[in-house]
């Protein structure tokens, strides 16, 4: 009986962690405070520097909304380009569209879909299938991975692979969260945490030049 209060303990427990890595919505994002390298996130409040004797040059000041006590948790981001950080930005506004085979607008999208439509709005060309794109760039290893890379899968109990995502964050420990459209939910924040994404996770390829 013990035995099996225990594992019902530890089953609760790992179902509400793997939960717990997932976002569904773009408010649900900024409650959790995803939208830390948001560069857009004063998009409509132009913040002025002005130097000491000189006239306002209207630059836009880069800031980062992540409250202080969550910033240790995170490492490598720094390390991307501000192009890559544009472009997870642009693929967080697509949180909580739905899934549709081959659509790449917001009236629904697949993997591959959402990664096409987001590089391609920064005019960079992509494959359209995620096995096309596993080709594409340079694989690297997991621990290299930035915010920018592309992060592949073999799901369904696939040999090749099938599905794609954008990494968004890595955190200190070595996991990666990233930004895809799952068949079920849609376009969705994961993690390498998972224990699903765990265990068909294939490989990272950058895209980008730093």
């Amino acid at each position: 009986m013990k035995k099996i209060l225990l594992f019902i303990v530890v089953i609760s427990f790992v179902s509400c962690k793997t939960q717990s890595n997932i976002v569904t919505s773009k408010k649900e994002a900024k409650a959790k405070g995803i939208y830390i390298y948001d560069y857009s996130v004063n998009r409509d409040t132009k913040v002025v520097k002005v130097a000491k004797g000189k006239k306002s040059n209207n630059s836009v000041a880069k800031t980062e909304i992540q409250p202080e006590e969550e910033k240790s948790l995170y490492r490598n981001n720094n390390k991307a380009n501000s192009l890559a950080f544009e472009i997870v930005d642009y693929a967080r506004d697509n949180l909580g569209v739905k899934y549709r085979t081959g659509g790449t607008t917001r009236k629904g999208m697949d993997c591959s879909g959402l990664v096409f439509s987001t590089f391609g709005n920064y005019d960079i060309s992509l494959p359209r299938t995620s096995i096309d794109m596993s080709r594409h760039g340079e694989k690297i290893k997991r621990d290299e991975a930035q915010p920018g890379d592309l992060i592949f899968f073999k799901t369904n109990g696939r040999t090749v692979i099938n599905h794609v995502g954008i990494v968004t964050q890595i955190r200190e420990d070595g996991e990666i969260e990233f930004i895809h459209s799952s068949t079920r939910r849609g376009v969705i924040i994961s993690s390498t945490a998972d224990n699903y994404y765990s265990k068909t996770y294939a490989q990272v390829n950058r895209v980008l030049s730093n």
